[in-house]
């Protein structure tokens, strides 16, 4: 199958808003073996969406739609699938009940405006949406140009993307499994790493990242965290756990001590970890980082119910005379913890080019190093802050 990703709204096509939902479906259809042939965004318009729409479905099998599913005027992704399907607009009863159900799970009465969202194409079903009041809509729409046969099938998803992937995962993925020849089971791995770039990460896994793969690996980067992701098709689960292993075995194998966890662990709950299982305190104070280090402990040791964070200090600047290495034992004995870390501030050298110093001091460790400051903006100091959370993951992982 080929598939063909349509984006809705005047927010995406004036540049206010970037676009992530595509990709995100993209990456996503490719694990399923389908290739995207064509990307499309479009206004909240009628006009513009009724020929969009006739194009996507002449010339893709598959079509995945997100946005313009809402309750206001301006929310036409419903109109436009009747008109291509020269079909009328019907109420769902249940659906509407859904969606009542939500406004009075908060105590509020439904908008008149809402009963929108429970108007459905007559031949099309009903996407759950357990997140939010808008169902996606599952449709097939004949196709009509001259020559042309068969269907293409029309998957229609809410633009917010917590409710979109849900609905994705729970039923547009069991749907398009059940489209394909082989069927059976897909089961995924995620891998995560930190401490080297994509392109030098892919370089150490030599034939595993390439396409027609069984079991399939893909790479992908969000601010320095490397995720690997094992993709393996099956009769079963146990078919697909039995592809998995081998390749995880050698990833592992291939990357060592870069890899700090798997599926949703971040490099803040790979260090509480370390921390807890060493009997360990970690006392952090930061300059350039602005409490991001303290921050990402913070919300780690709430979900794994840890004491292992003695707290965080955030200063302005660093004292005249004084090293980040003497920051780091001022805030373990200030707080009480048995370890320190300090993030000192941005230092600009001769060169044009901005560091910060990272410095950890506990018992048997006593470490400063210097992270070169890449990128812009946030994102550099996010990297930042995760090479000093990887610092205290690897020397408390050494010295325990």
């Amino acid at each position: 199958m080929n598939a063909e990703v349509i984006a809705i709204g005047d927010e995406l096509t004036t540049g206010q808003r970037l676009d992530t939902n595509s990709q995100w479906i993209s990456r996503e259809l490719a694990v399923l073996g389908i290739t995207t042939a064509f990307h499309t965004t479009i206004t909240d318009a009628l006009d513009d969406g009724v020929a969009a729409f006739r194009i996507a479905v002449e010339r893709a099998d598959l079509v995945i739609v997100t946005g313009g599913l809402g309750p206001t005027a301006d929310d036409l992704t419903r109109d436009v699938l009747a008109l291509v399907a020269h079909e009328p607009l019907e109420l769902s009863e249940s659906a509407l009940e859904v969606v009542e159900s939500r406004f009075a799970r908060r105590g509020q009465p439904m908008p008149e405006s809402n009963r929108r969202q429970a108007l459905f194409p007559r031949t099309s079903s009903v996407i759950p949406n357990p997140e939010g009041t808008a169902p996606g809509i599952d449709i097939e729409i004949p196709r009509q140009s001259q020559g042309a046969t068969g269907a293409s099938r029309v998957f229609a998803l809410p633009g917010v993307p917590s409710e979109m992937r849900v609905m994705w995962r729970e039923t547009v993925v069991p749907a398009l499994l059940a489209l394909q020849p082989e069927g059976g089971t897909i089961c995924f791995r995620r891998i995560k790493c930190f401490g080297a770039g994509e392109s030098a990460v892919e370089a150490m896994l030599p034939d595993l990242i390439e396409r027609g793969r069984d079991p399939l690996v893909g790479i992908t980067a969000h601010e320095a965290t490397i995720t690997l992701r094992i993709v393996a098709r099956g009769a079963n689960e146990a078919a697909c756990q039995a592809k998995i292993a081998p390749t995880e075995s050698i990833i592992r194998e291939c990357l060592g001590d870069l890899i700090y966890g798997t599926e949703d662990d971040e490099i803040e709950d790979a260090v509480i970890a370390v921390l807890a299982g060493a009997g360990a305190a970690l006392a952090t104070v930061e300059i350039a980082t602005q409490g991001q280090v303290a921050a990402m402990l913070a919300q780690a040791a709430a979900r794994r119910h840890s004491g292992s964070l003695a707290g965080g200090i955030v200063l302005p600047r660093l004292a005249a005379g004084r090293s980040v290495a003497e920051l780091a034992r001022w805030a373990r004995d200030e707080l009480k913890a048995t370890h320190g870390l300090a993030v000192g501030p941005v230092v600009t050298a001769d060169d044009g080019l901005d560091s910060v110093d990272i410095a950890l001091v506990g018992p048997n460790v006593a470490e400063a190093v210097t992270h070169r400051l890449g990128g812009s903006g946030s994102l550099r100091l996010s990297r930042a802050a995760k090479t000093a959370l990887d610092l205290v993951r690897k020397r408390l992982r050494l010295h325990s």
